[in-house]
């Protein structure tokens, strides 16, 4: 019985070639090319893209998971060598003035006619003894002291103690400073007397009401009333005696900052009283110049002035705040004389 044998012969790899062609679509044929010119380029770039994208995300989620560095302290500005001097300025008596059209007009004391009155003879007798002439018996040529009344003093400290001004509120005791530690805070919102460096060894108090935090060692600036002499009898009496030392004074804080943020909330200087800001429509002021002084509330004189001057100055109440407006009188303290001579 005869048997077929078949024999199967391997292709060759040219073979192989032409039976893949011709299996494949010429439309696949025509599309590789075009897969090729797109396909290189990507795979490149996303290769370098790759290799910035992930330090980036790597470096950006070690940035959220660092501790929070500890806030940079606001730099402190230079102690002023002087305090706000409390004094006068001297004026000549002309035809026609009386006690109360001076202060009205030369003072700007709107309503110094209810303040000194013959109803109350002792108030006119506290003004005689102020300006050094009896106010009933004026005469032109004569010459008279007169003070800026219920006046607002300017000034930057360091806060060294914090007290409360109200007897059921709780302080904390200050803790002993700790290295890499913030120190506690003070809530101040109901009311804080505290104790402020203006110069070294020279404290003044502060009374205060914010909601912003106080600590130890933070720098306050406040636009304060200062104190006024207490006349038996005369509670209204608007003067500051110039032979009290600034420093040892107590002060009601307005228009407050405490380190670099001002405090909106804070009392408007003309919220303090006794005053006649709104009356009178400003306020007298006694500061010092320089950059721990009046400079930071950014007054603009008529000439520029030295730091560590003492100066008495008009401010023009605008919208409840306290400007200096140009023409508006201003005055240097003279160290010889112990009076303020008009720039």
């Amino acid at each position: 019985m005869n048997r077929r044998v078949r024999v199967h012969t391997r292709s060759t790899p040219a073979e192989n070639l032409r039976i893949v062609l011709h299996s494949m679509s010429w439309k696949l044929l025509l599309l590789l090319p075009i897969l090729l010119v797109f396909a290189v380029p990507t795979y490149l770039y996303g290769l370098r893209f790759g290799d910035g994208v992930v330090p980036s995300m790597s470096h950006f989620f070690d940035v959220l998971s660092a501790p929070v560095p500890p806030p940079t302290p606001t730099p402190l500005p230079v102690f002023p060598r002087v305090f706000a001097q409390p004094g006068s300025i001297l004026y000549t008596i002309r035809e026609g003035d009386s006690c109360n059209s001076i202060l009205t007009f030369d003072m700007y004391m709107a309503n110094a006619g209810e303040v000194f009155s013959d109803v109350k003879p002792e108030t006119v007798q506290a003004l005689s003894a102020t300006m050094g002439k009896d106010c009933h018996g004026i005469q032109p040529g004569m010459v008279v002291s007169l003070s800026p009344h219920y006046p607002l003093t300017a000034f930057g400290g360091i806060v060294r103690k914090i007290e409360a001004t109200i007897s059921q509120q709780v302080l904390p005791t200050p803790l002993i400073p700790v290295p890499n530690q913030e120190p506690s805070t003070v809530d101040c919102s109901r009311g804080c007397l505290l104790t402020v460096e203006l110069a070294p060894q020279a404290n003044i108090h502060l009374e205060v009401r914010t909601a912003l935090s106080i600590r130890i060692g933070s720098w306050v600036w406040a636009q304060a009333m200062m104190p006024r002499k207490a006349i038996q009898g005369f509670d209204t009496y608007p003067y500051v005696d110039p032979q009290t030392p600034m420093a040892g004074m107590s002060f009601k804080a307005c228009d407050l900052q405490v380190d670099n943020v001002h405090d909106d909330r804070s009392l408007f200087c003309s919220q303090l009283t006794p005053n006649t800001i709104n009356v009178d429509g400003g306020s007298w002021l006694l500061g010092v110049t320089g950059p721990g002084g009046l400079d930071h509330w950014g007054y603009r004189y008529a000439k520029p002035l030295p730091a560590n001057t003492q100066v008495l100055l008009w401010l023009s109440s605008v919208k409840g705040k306290l400007v200096f407006k140009a023409g508006n009188p201003i005055y240097r303290y003279n160290e010889a004389t112990r009076l303020y001579e008009r720039l």
